[in-house]
């Protein structure tokens, strides 16, 4: 597998340590169903090909954006102001106003930031690839942070910012960003999104796989494709995807229900690695949904990564593996 760039090595190997303080607070001594048998279900991600780390003719471009949003951490929400960074793939044209994009929101994970998926990784190279290829339909890719300032916190305050983030989604973020860049909704009304689902995806890292699992719960009529990398669903309580899988699950089966859609009309991609120290969280908690009518071989999907760990370069892999089950031509 190729590594990122140079200017990223530093940045992994803090994320890695910081990823041992992740493990010690999760428990990683207790054990878990997941490295049981009856893991059938479970396929093997492949290695980005080499020649999706070398820059193509065409290649798109990465702009900031701000937007106007509400600290809904607080009581009484004060108005704030919120970054966000968004991927543009090669031949996009703001005069065209024919074509329509996909659109995937991408989470980052706890201590990281906003701009971080495309500073400290390949991944612009990568996404570059794929459409010249012809892996995906054309799409965008947006990078929020759940932060109301974009830096990293303390692990408690990130916790309340990613049980919130769900709300700036809905009432801010996606207005705002389809609102200006031309994705499949037809206006910016509930029922315009609700319309668009089929076109809009939502993924994250550690943190943002929690933050993935909670967009799941509450903005299904949103978003028809997910992918949760290496991070359980935190609805219940802080690692309740492993230490609470059963009612953790029944909160995902009940926000299935109450949206009155078939199975067919969702899908999860879920993505970790056999060295990743959230393997667990998230294995436990995919393992418990296999058991429930709501989810099937169809509609969820558990990659492992054979030797990946807690890393961008491990993300990278899982993106390169999942957009074209979301977006594929």
């Amino acid at each position: 597998m190729k590594s990122v760039t140079k200017m990223s090595v530093g940045f992994l190997a803090v994320v890695l340590l910081l990823g041992m303080l992740y493990f010690w607070l999760s428990d990683p001594g207790q054990e878990s169903p997941a490295n049981s048998e009856g893991q059938a279900s479970r396929i093997q991600s492949t290695d980005v090909p080499s020649a999706y780390f070398e820059r193509p003719s065409e290649t798109g471009r990465v702009v900031e954006v701000q937007y106007a949003s509400l600290d809904y951490t607080q009581d009484n929400p004060p108005e704030i102001t919120k970054t966000a960074y968004v991927y543009l793939p090669a031949g996009y044209d703001e005069a065209d106003a024919e074509k329509r994009y996909n659109i995937l929101y991408l989470m980052h994970g706890w201590r990281m930031t906003a701009g971080d998926f495309f500073n400290y990784s390949d991944l612009v190279t990568i996404l570059d690839n794929m459409h010249a290829n012809g892996d995906i339909e054309p799409t965008i890719v947006v990078t929020p942070t759940f932060d109301a300032e974009n830096r990293s916190q303390d692990f408690r305050r990130s916790e309340d910012e990613i049980r919130h983030f769900h709300q700036d989604f809905r009432n801010n973020l996606v207005p705002y960003i389809e609102s200006n860049y031309p994705t499949y909704a037809e206006g910016i009304s509930e029922e315009a999104f609700r319309n668009s689902r089929a076109h809009r995806a939502f993924a994250g890292f550690s943190g943002g796989s929690v933050t993935t699992w909670s967009q799941f719960i509450h903005n299904l009529d949103y978003i028809r494709y997910f992918g949760p990398m290496s991070g359980d669903s935190w609805e219940v309580e802080v690692y309740g995807g492993r230490d609470n899988s059963v009612r953790t699950v029944d909160v995902l089966e009940n926000a299935v229900r109450e949206s009155n859609l078939e199975s067919d009309d969702y899908y999860i991609y879920a993505a970790t690695g056999t060295e990743d120290f959230a393997n667990d969280l998230i294995t436990t908690q995919v393992e418990e949904m296999r058991t429930r009518p709501s989810f099937t071989p169809d509609n969820l999907t558990m990659a492992i990564n054979d030797g990946g760990v807690h890393d961008l370069v491990s993300v990278q892999e899982y993106l390169y593996n999942m957009l074209p089950r979301f977006f594929g031509k």
